[in-house]
């Protein structure tokens, strides 16, 4: 099996069934191996430096009803907010003076009546702090409205397709969303000009491993700038409460491929690894994972951004955290950088 982790060093690419081969290995020799080729590949392009994204979850609002989702519309059980427009600068400032050049605005899917607003909001954060990214993860809109985010100074955008077999779609989202339309707005963002992120929620209910090959088929096609991955965690509220957690072990093994397969490019270690043992983002960066994403956020709000059971967002996770995490990975022999981070320079 270990010819498999070589050939998709030196070619990147596999066949489906090798990619179905190495994901269903349990040897642990050969997993291991594959971390350990995919975190040199990691230190060949970016040294040992890790880039922090500052978070702020500015709202907790949703049109849609997706099954996993603990923010989904129809659940009444979670006090609902929206960031003003000078709380979010609020929280840049602080980010700022913290060392964060990259800041990433998150939030449910808001009506198109907010899409004026949103624009300001990032003129405005573009305007503040010119020397710094704006990766926006605010779901599906129209290209038109995607543009005006980009030309107001927008410049990621972070979309995960969640899993690209439709049928599969079609069992964690209502019926008013498809998959199509998805990957439309992931093919709008990258002819706009965004550096465009992309991703799987690891281990979703009804997920086989033949999905997973057919996301990293997809990715390795699609060429994503930023791919995140994290296990999916089951939220009491939702109707795949009763669904169990992913294996990390699998989430940690596609972070090593996706490194292996796009060398440059922009990895999270999730809060969701965070959230599912203590050490999964160590473990997530070991693996060839290249960034982390403390939380910016008002810390009043965060436990109202609930996407999932016992998501963490202090600590190591929070921006107050950045001393404790700094020296955290320093222990694991990487240092946080304060760079932007671009996708372009590789750095």
């Amino acid at each position: 099996m270990r010819s498999l982790v070589d050939k998709l060093h030196r070619s990147r690419t596999l066949t489906a069934e090798e990619y179905k081969q190495l994901l269903l290995c349990r040897d642990a020799g050969t997993t291991d191996y594959l971390h350990q080729q995919a975190s040199e590949v990691a230190l060949t392009h970016f040294g040992n430096k890790i880039f922090i994204r500052g978070l702020i979850e500015i709202t907790n609002h949703c049109r849609n009803n997706c099954y996993y989702c603990g923010i989904r519309k129809s659940n009444a059980g979670i006090a609902r907010y929206e960031l003003t427009r000078e709380e979010i600068l609020e929280c840049c400032d602080e980010g700022y003076q913290s060392g964060f050049r990259t800041f990433v605005l998150q939030g449910g899917e808001m009506p198109d009546v907010k899409d004026e607003w949103t624009e300001s909001v990032v003129a405005s954060i573009h305007q503040r702090f010119p020397d710094c990214a704006v990766t926006l993860s605010l779901g599906e809109k129209s290209q038109e409205v995607y543009e005006r985010f980009y030309r107001a100074g927008a410049d990621r955008y972070l979309l995960r397709h969640e899993t690209c077999n439709a049928r599969h779609y079609g069992k964690l989202h209502p019926a008013d969303m498809s998959l199509a339309h998805r990957l439309q707005c992931l093919d709008w963002l990258k002819e706009i000009g965004y550096q465009v992120g992309t991703g799987v929620m690891v281990g979703s209910p009804y997920q086989t491993v033949e999905h997973l090959v057919e996301d990293v088929l997809f990715i390795e096609c699609f060429r994503p700038e930023m791919i995140g991955l994290g296990p999916f965690i089951p939220h009491h509220d939702t109707p795949f409460a009763a669904f169990p957690s992913g294996d990390i072990g699998l989430c940690l093994k596609l972070i090593s491929i996706f490194r292996l397969l796009l060398p440059t490019s922009l990895i999270p270690a999730t809060t969701a690894l965070a959230t599912v043992t203590p050490d999964g983002r160590e473990r997530g960066i070991l693996a060839g994972a290249n960034v982390v994403m403390p939380n910016l956020s008002p810390s009043g709000r965060r436990a109202d951004y609930s996407l999932y059971d016992n998501k963490v967002s202090v600590g190591t996770e929070s921006a107050e955290g950045l001393r404790e995490l700094k020296e955290q990975l320093k222990k694991i022999g990487y240092e946080v950088s304060e760079e932007r981070g671009d996708y372009e320079s590789g750095t």
